[in-house]
């Protein structure tokens, strides 16, 4: 499946249906008057944030959603029927901004099952029984409906995850995230080997969070050089960060200071959450120029750096166990006295 983070839709709302003009003709019943019913509700356009979804490639080849116009009403005082809603369901995660120039957020999903109704259905026309008074007793007026509404919007995409993976291109991201998750990330011995965000569910210690990999940054890629930094916005949400290190790069402290510099440069909040530095790839050095190296990086960092290998597995756990550390708690879940047998302590009665 291919990966969509942007799209761009057209979305109306169902005009409300007209009102009737009717009058009731029965036999043996005098000046009947008039008994138009109203018009239907048009339809809404409903947002849902729905599980299984992780990417907007479906709105590539579907960028139009019109929701049905509700019918006209008609004799009897009969009402005329509803448009149906039509419910656009995206990943959770996703955003709804404005077709403007600051691309102003309208609405952000961000838990399963949760809907907004983003433009509502035109209200149905009056039918020419509710403008009957005493002074006008047949009247032939009625309306016509409310319209739709409709809007040009973006949907973007920012992926939720507990941790992001940051570096340079060939830091051992993806190896990484294959190392730890269920996650068959592409590897290659060349740069950008990863083109699209990537997720993985990692389970250590009796806890699960999920791990977000993003392609590699290079200097200038606020300036949109290589990939650039669009898919900065997909760890955006993360908790914590873990910043890997290539142990072969020619100076470990500029590679840092590279990929903090343009995570500055983006903003979002970036350089202010956790950062979890790692010095990656050990397996090919030996033990003498692997503590030099943890020692310059962390002088440039001013954090603690924790060696390992991504290919070898050699202090990936130790790595996972700082992550945890910095994701916090798991959720407080409800527990069970040893004795509940399941019973209820109230004597059931039928009243």
């Amino acid at each position: 499946m291919h990966f969509l983070d942007q799209a761009k839709i057209f979305v109306r709302s169902g005009a409300g249906g007209p009102g009737a003009v009717s009058f009731r003709r029965e036999k043996f019943i005098e000046y009947g008057g008039p008994d138009g019913g109203n018009g239907g509700k048009g339809g809404d356009i409903i947002f849902e944030a729905v599980a299984g979804l992780n990417t907007l490639i479906d709105f590539r080849y579907t960028q139009h959603f019109r929701a049905a116009r509700g019918h006209g009403g008609s004799g009897s005082n009969r009402t005329g029927a509803g448009g149906d809603d039509l419910v656009i369901k995206v990943p959770v995660g996703t955003q709804i901004l404005a077709d403007d120039e600051e691309r102003t957020l309208l609405a952000d999903l961000t838990k399963v099952g949760e809907r907004i109704v983003f433009l509502r259905g035109g209200d149905g026309g009056r039918g020419n029984a509710s403008y009957k008074t005493s002074t006008n007793r047949a009247p032939r007026q009625h309306g016509t409906g409310w319209p739709y509404e409709e809007a040009w919007v973006w949907l973007r995409l920012k992926l939720l995850a507990d941790a992001g993976l940051v570096g340079l291109p060939n830091a051992g991201k993806s190896t990484f995230i294959n190392q730890v998750t269920n996650a068959q990330a592409k590897v290659g011995a060349y740069a950008f080997t990863t083109t699209r965000p990537q997720l993985g569910v990692v389970r250590h210690k009796q806890r699960e969070f999920v791990v977000a990999d993003i392609p590699g940054l290079i200097e200038g890629a606020a300036d949109g050089a290589g990939i650039g930094d669009r898919f900065l916005g997909h760890i955006e949400r993360c908790r914590v960060l873990l910043h890997l290190v290539d142990a072969n790069d020619e100076d470990v402290a500029e590679s840092y200071r590279i990929v903090r510099e343009e995570l500055e440069a983006y903003g979002g909040g970036l350089v202010d959450k956790p950062v979890v530095v790692a010095l990656n790839k050990i397996d090919t050095l030996d033990d003498e120029l692997i503590e030099a190296l943890s020692a310059e990086l962390e002088e440039a960092s001013g954090a603690k750096v924790i060696p390992m290998s991504g290919a070898s597995g050699v202090g990936v756990d130790w790595v996972l166990d700082q992550l945890l550390e910095a994701i916090g708690p798991a959720p407080a879940t409800l527990e069970v006295p040893a004795d509940d047998q399941g019973e209820d302590p109230v004597e059931w009665s039928p009243i």
